[in-house]
């Protein structure tokens, strides 16, 4: 249970029988990669603690107070996670954010038509839809059902595990399930009329448009792979590109299991001959790239490389601590950094080999 800052403090000088039990600066390096939580963290709000003595994983509630003067509470672990898939950087301060993302606000509800309800199915009515065919008196999805390729046993069967029998009332045609596809792939969500109407699972789908077309292990290009976030690193692609003679043309590697909806990853650089991947990571503009959710994601990530037999080389700007064994430290993108690119290599793939393709 998260106790106040105040008593947090006195439990751990009584714990540790110490008048300052975590001396400052005792986990710098820890908040180090977090530039917008340094900002919003004051120690004259906190009990006069500074944040390098808090330890990250703390169960203790601490005043923030993010740009635009707004005061809020959570624990270090809330605010850590708080950037989860967004990019904004008001998603730091909750109040922002919700300011940013109002939620919308639902107009009053209609007085139903006399023959809006539901049909003797139990799926909802939908008048104009029957008009279309006046001498079927079954409902529209009860004809989707009959005439489209899944027959209502198919329907149900894709009904991911756990959740309810996907033909149901209670929403018509418009609520979503869960699904589940053949191959297993994590579950999905969609109504019946996007099943019906040929939606499958995403993974399934992204898989055909490339990764299906390769095996595991192999580099491809796809059509998937996003542009690159910054010049950074396309600036390091040249200079690599000028000191060996390698492919750098492909974009993405083939993974045996998904990453989030998709069966590839796409890495900033890739060296096919050397199967080495190379990414450069910053805290971004707003400071939410590579920290919190994002540095979970990037380790999975790392994860599904090094299963399918590629190693990889994470370049780590600004503050963000190495999370792998070939990790390297940066600020820019020079000539120093692209020899240190370069003995990661040799490390990884033995110098002799890395030599042969040297220009």
């Amino acid at each position: 249970m998260p106790e106040s800052v105040e008593q947090w403090w006195a439990r751990r000088q009584w714990s540790k029988g110490e008048a300052v039990p975590y001396p400052v600066g005792r986990y710098r390096s820890d908040w180090e990669r977090y530039p917008v939580l340094i900002r919003q963290y004051h120690p004259d709000l906190n009990h006069g603690i500074t944040l390098t003595q808090v330890p990250p994983a703390a169960d203790v509630y601490l005043v923030w107070e993010c740009d635009s003067g707004h005061r809020f509470v959570a624990t270090p672990g809330e605010q850590r996670a708080r950037p989860a898939g967004t990019r904004r950087r008001s998603v730091w301060c909750p109040q922002c954010a919700e300011a940013a993302a109002p939620r919308p606000v639902r107009a009053p509800e209609s007085e139903p038509e006399p023959d809006a309800g539901m049909h003797r199915c139990g799926h909802a009515r939908d008048p104009r839809r029957i008009e279309a065919d006046p001498d079927d008196d079954r409902c529209y999805l009860c004809r989707r059902l009959d005439s489209e390729a899944l027959t209502r046993e198919q329907l149900v069967t894709m009904a991911a595990p756990g959740s309810r029998v996907a033909v149901s009332a209670e929403n018509g045609t418009t609520g979503k399930y869960s699904w589940q596809c053949d191959a297993g792939h994590p579950s999905f969500q969609a109504s019946i009329e996007h099943i019906l109407g040929g939606r499958r699972c995403p993974i399934c789908r992204h898989a055909r448009a490339g990764a299906d077309r390769v095996p595991v292990g192999e580099a491809f290009v796809s059509r998937w792979a996003p542009a690159p976030a910054s010049a950074a690193e396309p600036e390091l692609k040249r200079r690599l590109a000028a000191r060996l003679d390698v492919d750098l043309g492909k974009n993405a590697v083939r993974v045996a299991k998904p990453f989030h909806t998709h069966l590839e990853v796409w890495p900033d650089i890739l060296i096919p001959e050397l199967k080495v991947a190379i990414e450069y990571d910053t805290t971004g503009r707003h400071g939410l790239e590579h920290v919190g959710p994002r540095e979970t994601s990037d380790r999975r990530k790392d994860r599904l490389l090094r299963a399918v037999g590629w190693e990889v080389v994470r370049v780590r700007a600004g503050k963000l601590q190495p999370i792998g064994p070939y990790d390297v430290a940066a600020g820019s993108v020079t000539e120093a950094l692209v020899d240190r690119i370069l003995a990661r290599l040799g490390e990884i793939r033995g110098e002799l080999f890395v030599a042969a393709y040297r220009r």
